[in-house]
């Protein structure tokens, strides 16, 4: 149950056009982006952002729930055994799909911001005994200030990653983690995929 003192919290948020979680920090590296209902760009539709960068040169991240039906072994066949199940490359957003992101588990890597999570160098030979790495195509990325006016314009909820979010099961995340929020927030993981059937 929120207190009167978040339903104000709350309430004045909303009203400003942005939601987030009451923890997020100057920089939103290690924070989700969830895409608002409002949002129509059919790259983010409906889509989970995994923040990996976010300074004065811009914001860079993931998205985490878009597989594609590439296979890791035919692309990067070194980094097949370390491969998050069930081993696909994912859509990680429409700049520079030629480019493989990698984001493992553990503490192997560039910290991204999520005790947990590194950014993998793909282009080094993996460790055998390492923990699982989820492989991405592509990033969405954002110039300095194009964000922050997105957000302002509701198109994104902000709120906390976790650890196991890149290894979640991308069917259903976008509801999952909504769910997961409290207040009034987890109440948009109702919200019908086509409001114009209801």
């Amino acid at each position: 149950m929120c207190s009167s003192t978040d339903e104000s919290r709350e309430t004045a948020h909303a009203s400003a056009g942005v939601w987030h979680d009451w923890e997020v920090s100057e920089s939103l590296a290690g924070k989700l982006l969830i895409a608002s209902p409002r949002l129509v760009d059919p790259n983010f539709d409906r889509t989970v952002v995994l923040i990996l960068q976010d300074d004065e040169e811009g914001t860079v991240g993931v998205v985490l729930n878009r597989p594609t039906t590439e296979k890791i072994e035919d692309h990067l066949p070194e980094w097949s055994a370390r491969a998050a199940r069930p081993g696909l490359v994912h859509y990680g957003g429409p700049v520079a799909p030629q480019t493989a992101i990698g984001v493992g588990g553990g503490a192997e890597g560039m910290a991204v911001g999520v005790p947990g999570l590194g950014l993998i160098d793909l282009g080094n030979s993996p460790a055998d005994d390492g923990p699982p790495v989820r492989v991405y195509s592509g990033y969405a990325g954002w110039g300095q200030g194009q964000l922050s006016d997105e957000l302002t314009m509701g198109s994104w909820y902000v709120v906390q990653a976790a650890p196991d979010d890149p290894f979640d099961a991308p069917e259903g995340m976008w509801r999952r983690v909504l769910r997961r929020q409290a207040g009034s927030l987890a109440l948009v993981s109702t919200y019908p995929d086509h409001v114009e059937l209801n």
